[in-house]
């Protein structure tokens, strides 16, 4: 299978241009992670201040996924209907507001509500960015631009955790949301001023069809339907790392807030080698196939941490192979992408808001099971993840089935 590239609209943008959108898209895409992952080293400080349990805290994450899956849901085909900037703008705002309500909260429920708002609202940078394109490029150009814009926005999980860990050392855990709220202030005014609209009025709606119809039409693709399940239960297998490693590392391992960031940023290089390494071979090698080599080889290193721990290897033995898990995972983000969106240029919202919801509604559903478990060590967590890729592993094989996919075009 080879991967052309036929003429697109973005074919006509200067490579400044291009520059100006893999940055900004990047940034847009950005805030979900920011959103998710600035906190999460303040774990510990919250579960102290309000009073709480570990499961409890980490429900507060739970409740960012599923808000962010819920909130694609609506800005899909929001912005298939009235054009991408509105819902960006409308979110955004959405999220400002929560990341207030956040940071005045003085309980855990408040706080979950107002995360589950902050979901809602990060929910229009990706969903729209992804749209945005898909209406612009299509083909290896798709490709190609997906990678620029994983680069750019890889480096959100990378300096989250950091700037987080940093932030607690001159301010309480609120500080973080409110950092949160000048970030989507900053988004907003990108969105104003810089971003262009991409889907012209003319081709809004320009199919006739409802919401409805549009969600038929890609729950009817075997293709589709599978990638969701392949999509979704990588990202449960990631955010099963991101609840529990605040906890393994800072009690268990005994890292302070500094150095579980330093860690988590080292982790998180894994995904931007993973992602630059798999959309170039994609050139070369069908997406299909990458797939069902890299979840084959997360579900090897899930195993790992499992055996790894129960063998007493300790500290390393969970380092090492939760690297290369991750690096796995980098390698299958850009392959579902590109699989979901290259037959459904004409309901790209829809289907982006759809891959987005599943993932992250399926990563908030999954992601607190190892609390419950309770994190005494490493292997609730590795089991979890190891479940979760076996779960992807049998969407791939039995849904999607890689010698039936097209060729992309």
């Amino acid at each position: 299978m080879s991967v052309t590239t036929p003429s697109n609209p973005g074919d006509s943008l200067t490579r400044r241009r291009k520059l100006l959108y893999i940055l900004l898209l990047g940034a847009l895409t950005a805030l979900g992670p920011f959103t998710i992952d600035l906190y999460l080293p303040a774990f510990p400080a919250l579960e102290a201040s309000l009073g709480v349990t570990e499961a409890q805290v980490q429900l507060t994450l739970a409740g960012t996924t599923v808000g962010f899956a819920l909130g694609q849901l609506v800005v899909g085909p929001f912005s298939d209907k009235f054009g991408r900037r509105l819902p960006l703008i409308l979110a955004t705002a959405l999220h400002i507001v929560s990341s207030v309500g956040a940071a005045l909260s003085t309980d855990i429920s408040t706080l979950g509500l107002f995360r589950v708002l902050m979901g809602v609202g990060a929910a229009g940078g990706g969903v729209v960015a992804m749209a945005m394109v898909r209406d612009l490029f299509s083909g290896y150009a798709m490709v190609r631009m997906f990678s620029r814009m994983a680069l750019v926005n890889g480096l959100a999980p990378i300096l989250a955790p950091v700037i987080g860990s940093q932030l607690l050392l001159v301010m309480p855990w609120p500080g973080i949301f409110v950092f949160l709220a000048g970030y989507g202030t900053v988004v907003i005014i990108a969105a104003l001023f810089l971003v262009r609209e991409t889907l012209p009025p003319e081709k809004r709606g320009l199919t006739g069809m409802t919401a409805g119809q549009r969600y038929k039409v890609l729950f009817t693709d075997r293709i589709f339907v599978g990638l969701l399940v392949v999509g979704g239960m990588n990202f449960a297998g990631l955010f099963t790392y991101l609840s529990a490693s605040p906890f393994l590392f800072q009690d268990i391992f005994g890292f302070s807030p500094q150095e579980y960031g330093l860690l988590f940023g080292i982790n998180s290089l894994g995904i931007v080698a993973g992602v630059q390494t798999s959309s170039r071979l994609i050139r070369t090698v069908p997406p299909q196939w990458i797939l069902a080599c890299s979840t084959a080889w997360m579900f090897l290193m899930a195993l790992l941490i499992v055996v790894f721990d129960q063998a007493g290897l300790g500290l390393w033995g969970v380092m090492v192979p939760l690297w290369f898990y991750i690096m796995g995972a980098g390698f299958t983000f850009p392959c579902v992408q590109v699989l979901a969106l290259s037959s459904h240029g004409a309901q790209a919202g829809t289907a982006a808001s759809l891959l987005g919801a599943a993932t992250f509604l399926m990563a908030g559903l999954v992601s607190p099971v190892a609390g419950w478990l309770g994190i005494t060590s490493s292997t609730p967590m590795g089991a979890v993840q190891a479940a979760c890729i076996l779960v992807a592993i049998a969407g791939l094989w039995l849904v999607v089935r890689p010698r039936t996919v097209p060729s992309i075009h």
